[in-house]
């Protein structure tokens, strides 16, 4: 039985779903205060909270874990950095409870949901595993402390696990059955297919004057099946008993946020009202994965590659959710 912890949400549920897929027998155990019931449609579903040790205690006492797949986290940049105290019990102390309960039950496998943001500010584009790890705002912080924490435990314990540092997830399930909802929403292509189905009035481009080929910031988008299929090779890696390793999720090609625009238009057949604002404070020109290693290592390979495919995927599972 592999654990899904915070199976209930975005990225978890497209995991869990290929978990399923692929054979495994699943059990979801999310606290649903930012995930959904109704995205849990494969394996078993147990609700509880990671800052409950008892809780943790009896769902390791009810099922036979091997190993666990861990996206248990609060994600917005911004309000990290207004209650910093919330994420570090959150994301910290709460993980710390997990890998409590896993010792005590000899679990010693884990594949932990990590992220781009533990770079902090980049030192040149392209972004490879060696780059220098110094995050600028509590939520990467909290995933790098992880990290340290999961090095420290290998040697102390012999926990083995595998970081994935995800850059800009996107897309939805291709069958359309589950996809993004987050609430608030502050990923840019769920925000301007808002603006396009007219939930918003407006999509706003915060900085014009950069270095890039248009002048607007570029980021890599990897589809959420593409991180799934990553988590599924790390898992049966990590089971076949491979050392603990830190890999990069990104396809590594950027899409600036114009041609992200363009690509919604084009997509939707919808004009929408495009302002153009100044920039944000700590938001690099260009962001992009070098994801060699995992390639190389465990032969992952992105499908999704075209911006276009990524923002139909989206487009799909959008206008299903609002039923229009």
């Amino acid at each position: 039985m592999i654990l899904v912890v915070g199976g209930a949400g975005y990225i978890g549920s497209q995991v869990n779903k290929q978990l399923n897929k692929d054979g495994f027998d699943t059990v979801v155990f999310d606290s649903l205060v930012t995930g959904h019931k109704w995205a849990v449609k494969w394996g078993e579903f147990v609700k509880g909270d990671l800052a409950n040790l008892d809780e943790i205690r009896a769902l390791f006492n009810k099922y036979k874990i091997e190993a666990v797949v861990d996206f248990a986290a609060f994600i917005e940049v911004g309000e990290s950095v207004r209650d910093p105290q919330k994420y570090y019990y959150n994301n910290l102390v709460n993980t710390l409870n997990l890998l409590k309960v896993m010792g005590e039950f000899k679990i010693g496998k884990i594949i932990f949901s990590s992220t781009a943001a533990t770079y902090g500010k980049p030192l040149y584009d392209q972004i490879e595993e060696g780059h220098p790890q110094w995050p600028i705002n509590p939520y990467g912080w909290t995933k790098l402390m992880i990290e340290r924490v999961f090095t420290d435990y290998d040697v102390a314990y012999g926990l083995k696990h595998v970081a994935l540092r995800y850059f800009n997830a996107c897309g939805a399930d291709i069958s359309g059955e589950i996809g993004e909802d987050h609430n608030p929403e502050s990923h840019l292509i769920p925000i301007i297919l808002d603006v396009a189905l007219g939930k918003r009035k407006e999509i706003k481009i915060f900085g014009t004057n950069y270095k890039t080929r248009d002048g607007t910031c570029i980021r890599d988008y990897v589809h959420v099946e593409d991180l799934a299929s990553a988590h599924i090779l790390a898992l049966k890696y990590i089971l076949g008993g491979g050392k603990s390793k830190q890999y990069n999720l990104g396809n590594g090609i950027g899409f600036s946020v114009r041609e992200v625009i363009r690509a919604v238009k084009k997509i939707t057949k919808k004009e929408f009202v495009v302002v153009e604002g100044e920039r944000r404070m700590g938001d690099p020109a260009v962001l992009v994965a070098l994801s060699k290693r995992i390639k190389k290592e465990l032969g992952w390979e992105p499908k999704y590659t075209k911006i276009e495919d990524i923002v139909e995927s989206a487009w799909r599972w959008h206008r299903k959710k609002y039923k229009t």
